[in-house]
């Protein structure tokens, strides 16, 4: 199957080819013929799956360009992954003449997205409480909504916004299509989509990252006393440029990120109780390499979406196997490859048993001793230096006039290897 095979417009078909797409993601296969019946959907699946162009098509489709007010809102957990989609919407819809898509969040001025609503919009994507103070200040009216899209709506019940969306979904026309898309399916979900969905249909992708051999999963076993010890030395033992630490709770991240800095490590931290400026600092600092580790709950962390992560680390063990797979999900991406590592103390190991059950790529290690750490590195070393092997003919002439009794090609190759690891 391809994109062509869908009954979408040529415009839509033109923008999905430029964006590079052929064939569809699983969720984009199960999902797109039956929005484009009018249907309700409740889906599970994981950032990364290819939702947001699964319900960009329909929801488009559907667009009558002459109307100039709401006909589709976007309800997502965070201003990044808000940007993220908004810039999605706009690329599916780009052949679509005189479409407008706005994002509206926290952290903005809200007089600008004021003046961008009042001249006209057709799909507004926005964070729940700023949808809510755009509607309370009558800049925002959701009588001629016709599709509702809840994006990662755990996250969403997870910070707390449940009375926001069912405030905004009793808003909006009864008549309307809703689409709700969510990375697991706790009651709350469930108890949404009853209540605010006309006998939807419930698909599910299973979920596929967990095979991906290049994410290089390992779990180290250690006393909670010498978890930070042991953090430490993984980081110090894999010589990367980019770190991603996990932790489950604010105190934590707070603990790690304080200890850290005491070690002079490059880090810095993101929490939900940051203000969105503060938060937006902290990710581009990350993003621009001027901070080497970000410590980050699993809330703050979403719609983070950054190449070149070398490792995910799990401080500590995450809820459940939903939750670890869309953790490591953010290393090995564009192609490449990443580490993810789990630290595991005796009060975790039963949560831990229950993620490893169905991640079979999951393998047990000792956290590194001081010898191993120094070998690692020199190994590291070694196969960089192996990949470069490129015009190395004068050098190895320096080599062989350098050689004497007591200094052959193996004493000087070691010399070196010693100068490097201690510089």
């Amino acid at each position: 199957m391809n994109f062509n095979d869908f009954n979408i417009s040529n415009e839509i078909k033109k923008a999905i080819e430029d964006m590079g797409f052929t064939n569809p993601t699983p969720i984009q296969k199960m999902a797109i013929p039956e929005a484009l019946k009018g249907i309700d959907i409740t889906a599970q699946a994981q950032t990364g799956s290819g939702k947001t162009v699964a319900f960009a098509i329909p929801v488009l489709e559907k667009m009558f360009i002459p109307d100039k007010s709401p006909q589709a809102i976007i309800l997502c957990p965070t201003r990044e992954l808000c940007m993220q989609v908004a810039d999605e919407m706009a690329k599916v819809g780009s052949n679509i003449k005189k479409l407008k898509v706005l994002a509206v969040y926290g952290g903005q001025p809200i007089g600008k997205q004021t003046r961008v609503l009042k001249k006209g919009v057709h799909v507004v994507v926005g964070t729940p409480g700023r949808v809510i103070d755009h509607i309370e200040r009558g800049n925002l009216d959701l009588i001629g909504v016709e599709s509702v899209v809840l994006d990662e709506a755990d996250e969403m019940l997870e910070m707390g916004f449940r009375e926001d969306i069912e405030r905004i979904l009793s808003d909006t026309p009864h008549q309307r299509q809703t689409l709700l898309f969510s990375a697991t399916m706790p009651n709350e979900i469930r108890d949404i989509a009853q209540m605010y969905q006309k006998n939807p249909k419930f698909i599910k992708v299973a979920n596929k990252k967990q095979n991906i051999p290049k994410i290089t999963q390992y779990a180290f076993k250690c006393d909670i006393k010498d978890k930070f010890d042991s953090l430490t030395r993984l980081i110090e033992a894999y010589n990367v440029k980019l770190v991603l630490i996990f932790c489950n709770t604010k105190k934590s991240v707070d603990f790690v990120k304080k200890h850290l800095k005491k070690q002079d490590f490059s880090v810095d931290a993101l929490h939900g109780d940051m203000t969105q400026q503060a938060r937006d600092k902290v990710m581009n600092k990350f993003r621009n390499g001027n901070i080497d580790i970000l410590v980050a709950t699993d809330v703050a962390a979403r719609g983070l979406d950054i190449d070149g992560v070398d490792v995910i680390i799990n401080y500590d063990v995450p809820q459940n196997s939903d939750d670890y797979i869309h953790r490591i999900g953010r290393t090995a991406r564009a192609g490449k490859t990443g580490f993810a590592f789990t630290l595991v103390s005796k009060d975790e190991i039963h949560r831990f048993n229950n993620i490893k059950k169905s991640n079979k790529n999951i393998f047990e290690k000792d956290i590194p001793t001081l010898q191993e750490i120094n070998e690692i590195k020199c190994n590291l070393i070694l196969n960089e230096i192996k990949k470069s092997n490129d015009n190395l003919d004068e050098y190895v002439e320096i080599i062989k006039k350098s050689e004497n009794k007591e200094f052959g090609s193996v004493e000087l190759a070691a010399g070196l290897l010693k100068k490097i690891r201690e510089n």
